[in-house]
């Protein structure tokens, strides 16, 4: 293949890397396959690229997204928490997504909390389970 076949334009990664909106941990996955990394962020952004979404309310979900708990990454809730205000989002506003994304959580206690109290009837109805893991 000469050097044309191989290239892969990424306009989408290199506008994101361009406004300060790159995560230095994605490069080993654009090292690996640019395509599919450029599709993916394609897909993304896509919202706010054509203006489906407004810029606060893009930046809001990018809040909760980034500050949830199957995600929790820093530099992006602080890069999104940075531009919505510079955007006019208000801090109650911002504190009302933080709020609502920690919900997401609750998925812990109501999983746990049955087999607890389950548990725990079990023990006073039966007593220590006997033998080893």
């Amino acid at each position: 293949m000469n050097e044309d076949q191989t290239r892969t334009d990424t306009p989408t990664c290199d506008a994101m890397r361009e406004t300060g909106n790159w995560n230095p941990a994605w490069d080993s996955l654009t090292e690996l396959d640019a395509q599919w990394v450029e599709k993916f962020f394609g897909m993304a952004t896509h919202p706010i690229r054509k203006g489906v979404l407004e810029p606060k309310t893009f930046e809001l979900i990018a809040i909760a997204v980034d500050a949830s708990c199957t995600h929790m990454y820093a530099p992006g809730v602080r890069r999104h928490i940075r531009k919505a205000l510079e955007l006019g989002v208000t801090i109650e506003e911002i504190l009302a997504v933080l709020q609502l994304t920690s919900i997401l959580g609750i998925h812990s206690m109501a999983l746990g909390a049955p087999i607890l109290i389950e548990e725990a009837k079990r023990l006073a109805d039966e007593g220590p389970v006997q033998g080893t893991f």
